[in-house]
């Protein structure tokens, strides 16, 4: 027990007191401050985007980022699973500092502190005009969520202007849209309820009635049914508000596309969240079957193609070269995660995680080893680049770059790295998966030996 106990210790001084800036850069940011668009996907791994070389699916819009932009070779996020990921890149802190960033379920409270200088504050603060569109699964509200009346505290009461989220993720009850604390397109007629404990009297359910279904659980998503669908959690009513999931993404684009017009004359900053390829896998009638390997291959495509209908919207508004994009995921691949969609036996010989070990859920480098791109026509030379870089440190390099200064101690400044001025990023990292830690420090990375 000794010999365990001591490399954990001595990993764990390293984690809480030895993680400094790597780089401390004299360099003056650009004279002009662009626009910033963030583009999230949802479980993609390095083998999914085919500019990495590394899978058989091919992903031309993505390829399009990594053909006019910088391909990081070394990007990460914090965290093998989502809701974790998704604070660090919004707050500049490491995940597992607050012990409530973990995965949630749909109707948990808002987990990042409103007090907090988040990325979106920074920006407001810097003259940008603020969004976000897609998945959020932060959490919304308080202990005693309504929502059928004003939902707060959300996405605005972190520094968003803007606001168009799913109200969970696309497996998990509710699932509706929330615009500006509002469930988009709820009559007063038809009130929404929500339970994560016991289902509402009559309403029925996946487990009960799996001949409704046109997806089918592989294990737990055998509650409420919606879309022929079950998911996570009970809900009743609330008709008006429930999405189509084959329509999901054209709503999303179309939401960000309008943002970008809104704003094409003041700096903006947008998060654009997609949900693929997260479960479930119900792409649009004109993606579905395309890819080969099943409904996760073609939720790729979907995603593939809106994001170069957003980048269509930034040539078509002039505001291509005026706009730094950065193109990540919140965590590695999975293939079944809950439902019967054919991801493993469609498989093929494409391989989501590349050429690196593990996936979501794992500390080994697939979990957290990410799709990560920066482009921004003009600024930064195509091309790739090894420096060691991380969502964290979005909060700390876009201070940089607006002239402001960072108030985590988490987050870096690797700005010189994002733009492809500096093969040096940070010199180190922590990531996590459910609680459980790992440290990178340069090419090694050290896992405690954990049970199991």
């Amino acid at each position: 027990m000794k010999t365990l106990l001591i490399p954990f210790l001595f990993v764990s001084a390293i984690l809480f007191f030895g993680c400094e800036n790597s780089e401390k850069s004299t360099k003056t940011p650009p004279s002009v401050t662009p626009n910033i668009l963030i583009i999230y996907l949802d479980d993609l791994g390095m083998g999914d985007v085919s500019a990495y070389n590394q899978g058989t699916l091919q992903t031309p819009q993505f390829d399009r980022l990594a053909s006019e932009g910088l391909v990081f070779n070394r990007g990460y996020a914090t965290s093998a699973t989502c809701t974790p990921s998704r604070y660090a890149l919004l707050t500049g802190i490491y995940p597992w500092r607050n012990t409530r960033a973990r995965v949630l379920p749909g109707n948990a409270p808002l987990i990042i502190d409103t007090t907090l200088v988040t990325l979106p504050k920074l920006m407001k603060s810097a003259g940008y005009t603020t969004g976000i569109v897609g998945k959020w699964h932060l959490g919304l509200g308080g202990d005693s969520l309504n929502w059928n009346e004003n939902i707060t505290p959300g996405p605005n009461e972190i520094g968003f202007d803007y606001s168009y989220i799913m109200a969970s993720t696309n497996d998990r009850s509710p699932t509706v849209f929330v615009e500006q604390n509002r469930v988009a397109g709820l009559s007063q007629e038809d009130p929404l309820y929500v339970n994560y404990r016991n289902n509402f009297e009559g309403e029925p359910t996946g487990k009960d009635h799996p001949e409704w279904l046109k997806l089918h659980p592989s294990h737990g998503h055998d509650m409420s049914i919606q879309n022929g669908v079950s998911r996570i959690g009970f809900m009743k009513g609330g008709k008006s508000a429930l999405w189509i999931d084959e329509n999901m993404t054209d709503t999303l684009l179309r939401k960000a596309q309008r943002f970008i017009s809104s704003n094409k004359n003041n700096p903006f900053f947008l998060y654009f969240s997609l949900y693929q390829p997260h479960v479930p896998r119900v792409p649009n009638e004109r993606f579905a079957g395309k890819s080969g390997l099943g409904p996760r291959g073609d939720a790729i495509l979907e995603a593939d193609w809106a994001v170069g209908e957003l980048l269509n919207s930034l040539d078509q508004q002039g505001l291509t070269n005026q706009t730094l994009v950065i193109f990540s995921s919140d965590n590695g691949p999975v293939l079944d995660d809950g439902y019967q969609d054919d991801a493993v036996t469609k498989l093929g010989n494409h391989t989501p995680w590349g050429d690196l070990r593990g996936g979501k859920y794992s500390l080994f480098d697939a979990g957290t080893h990410v799709p990560f791109i920066t482009r921004w026509p003009g600024t930064i030379l195509p091309g790739s680049s090894n420096a060691l870089v991380s969502q964290l440190d979005f909060l700390s390099s876009f201070a940089a770059l607006t002239g402001q200064k960072s108030s985590s101690s988490d987050s870096q400044n690797i700005l010189e790295a994002l733009l492809g001025n500096s093969e040096v990023g940070r010199n180190e990292l922590v990531i996590e998966s459910s609680g459980r830690l790992a440290y990178i420090e340069g090419p090694y990375a050290y896992i405690p030996p954990y049970e199991g």
